[in-house]
């Protein structure tokens, strides 16, 4: 079995820098034993499976050990991906995921990410007396 594979560092401008994430390009979803283990042979922190739908990317993620729900890095690995190198020409990219639809859109070099905001993480800072 062919599959794309790709490894993206996201969050930087060089080789060997920021945060590394796999992408791997589907015609089909395979079953979901089989993503855990390419994601396991990968050992990266989490790869991204994608699959192209009618007007968008179904997208998911798996780390070595399980599938989340959720992941920035290996949002923007991906979305970097379709624009740069598999020309992807729409100003934006529609991802399907578990967590709901993400946007990612380009602004000139960079790619801005839109998450629901039912998925947004705040901290709080613990208050001083």
């Amino acid at each position: 079995m062919r599959i794309p594979y790709y490894q993206i560092d996201a969050f930087t401008s060089r080789n060997f820098g920021g945060n590394p994430a796999g992408v791997c390009l589907l015609d089909a979803w395979l079953p979901d034993p089989t993503l855990q283990l390419i994601a396991a042979e990968n050992n990266l922190s989490e790869t991204a499976f994608l699959a192209k739908a009618a007007d968008s990317y179904q997208l998911r993620w798996f780390t070595p050990a399980l599938e989340i729900d959720l992941c920035g890095h290996a949002t923007l690995a991906p979305a970097f991906l379709l624009f740069n190198e598999l020309g992807y020409a729409q100003p934006t990219i529609r991802f399907e995921t578990r967590s709901g639809l993400l946007l990612a859109t380009r602004r000139h070099d960079l790619v801005e990410l839109d998450f629901p905001p039912e998925n947004l993480w705040l901290a709080r800072l613990p208050k001083h007396s």
